[in-house]
């Protein structure tokens, strides 16, 4: 799945256009290296998400594209 559309669906980024326009300004990095909107998240991926002075680091945990919002938090695991 694309990492634009894994962001919205996880819910880390409200609509898929945001998650797009981050991964052109390099503030999301896959497995330590800025990636694009196009990049194919896998299972296991360390992302890090930059907004503004907060670094959000997460590892991807499940890769679905139809997921509930009560659900959404279970894709990924948040790591210090």
């Amino acid at each position: 799945m694309r990492l634009d559309k894994w962001l919205k669906v996880s819910r880390l980024i409200k609509r898929r256009t945001v998650a797009n326009e981050a991964c052109d300004n390099a503030r999301v990095m896959a497995n330590g290296r800025p990636v694009k909107a196009s990049y194919e998240v896998k299972v296991g991926d360390q992302l890090e998400l930059k907004f503004g002075e907060t670094v959000v680091k997460v590892e991807v945990l499940v890769v679905a594209d139809n997921v509930g919002k009560a659900d959404a938090a279970a894709m990924y695991r948040e790591v210090r």
